[in-house]
């Protein structure tokens, strides 16, 4: 005798059609007290960061304002050098585009330039070619290789040296007559006859004057600290500062500027120019360690291992999660056909198919053992409709779908345990 199977259960069906009371109080959003919690700490550290940032910003602001101008008296300023240079008669004119310092260039004129790496090679050869026919001074401030190649040709930057004190040990009377000075910045080497080479730090000057046609020439320094307000009062600095800036009764002080229209002239530069060498292949690195990690991180291919799961779910939990899966998605469609598939599996051997049977194979032998009045004494429903029909239209569709199923494999159990002897 065939041992009856249990009723079929039904409760994804259920569950995506049951009262909206029941489930509205269930919601799998998060609320926001939720989102909260789980993000109030990510919050808070971007506040911090932000924080820290304009602190330190406007440290820093502090610090560098006014960095050789000789209108601030801030202690990176140079204000201080400018009034004594004013008490001996020389006039301190402020410029800030590559076309004033040309152009304010003269016999009579010392030329100070600031910052010369912020020029670009086409500023640095507008001002090397004026600067070379003026036959006035030159005075470059700490030029790096590119600057002091362009600007002073026939010098060469080497390597950075610690600002100290270093004696002249050289014959040009500016140096000469200042004695011990503070200066270092950066070791210099030239071989243009003439030159004169002073102050050296390691062997090698940090201060070179390049003798030019005429009555010009160019003075590089290696370190900008001798002109600025908090270090002109020591050593010799002060002494130096004044016979090389106060040569001529005229000093044109350049503050190179980003705004400097002229940057751009001669030459249009891409975005991928303004790039520095070293982060392109940096980036390309980055872009090698992303595809390794994409590669080790990718799914892979292979058979389907079964895991034991890490916790014991009831199966009327699974079940029920699922089916609000289906309601939230509006899955009528998948969870019908889920309902009618176990039917389909669980009724195929009782009417004596194999599993996955033919479809009109299942249906004729279902209705082969429907006789009699259905459930509720009216006709049985069409079997094909209930296990092979489409998909309901609503919640409500649904839910009849698994009463139905459910009805029709109670009553071909029934049937086959009244007719099995």
């Amino acid at each position: 005798m065939t041992t009856p199977l249990p009723p079929a259960p039904a409760p994804p069906a259920t569950s995506a059609a049951e009262p909206a009371d029941t489930t509205a109080g269930t919601s799998v959003s998060p609320t926001a007290r939720q989102l909260w919690t789980r993000s109030r700490a990510l919050l808070a550290a971007a506040l911090a960061v932000l924080i820290f940032g304009i602190g330190y910003a406007a440290l820093r602001s502090g610090e560098s304002h006014g960095a050789l101008d000789p209108r601030s008296a801030d202690p990176a300023g140079s204000r201080a050098v400018a009034q004594l240079l004013a008490a001996q008669g020389v006039t301190t004119t402020v410029v800030t585009t590559t076309d004033e310092a040309t152009a304010a260039l003269g016999p009579d004129t010392t030329l100070l330039v600031a910052v010369p790496d912020l020029l670009t090679a086409h500023q640095q050869s507008l001002l090397h070619s004026a600067a070379e026919q003026s036959g006035g001074r030159t005075v470059l401030v700490s030029p790096g290789p590119s600057a002091a190649e362009a600007l002073a040709p026939g010098v060469q930057a080497l390597a950075p040296a610690d600002t100290r004190t270093l004696a002249p040990q050289c014959s040009l009377p500016s140096a000469t007559r200042a004695g011990d000075v503070e200066l270092g910045g950066v070791e210099y080497a030239t071989s243009v006859p003439g030159a004169d080479s002073c102050y050296p730090s390691g062997g090698n000057p940090t201060l070179i004057r390049l003798p030019a046609a005429g009555t010009g020439d160019t003075v590089v320094l290696g370190s900008a600290g001798l002109l600025t307000n908090d270090r002109l009062d020591e050593q010799g600095n002060a002494s130096l500062a004044l016979q090389l800036l106060g040569a001529h009764p005229e000093l044109v002080w350049y503050l190179p500027s980003l705004s400097d229209a002229s940057a751009l002239d001669g030459e249009r530069k891409s975005f991928f120019d303004l790039i520095p060498d070293g982060w392109s292949w940096g980036l390309l690195q980055l872009l090698i360690a992303a595809v390794v990690t994409a590669l080790w991180r990718a799914r892979r291919l292979g058979p389907v291992i079964a895991e034991r799961l890490p916790v014991a779910v009831h199966a009327s939990e699974a079940t029920e999660g699922r089916a609000r899966l289906y309601r939230r998605a509006n899955a009528r469609a998948r969870a019908a056909e889920a309902l009618r598939q176990a039917t389909r599996d669980r009724l195929a051997p009782i009417v004596g198919i194999s599993p996955a049977p033919d479809p009109e194979a299942l249906i004729a032998a279902v209705a082969a053992l429907l006789g009699g009045p259905g459930t509720g004494g009216g006709p049985d429903p069409d079997p094909g409709t209930l296990l092979y029909g489409p998909p309901p239209s609503d919640d409500a569709a649904l839910l009849r779908l698994a009463d139905d199923l459910d009805a029709l494999e109670r009553r071909i159990t029934s049937t086959e345990r009244h007719a099995t002897p």
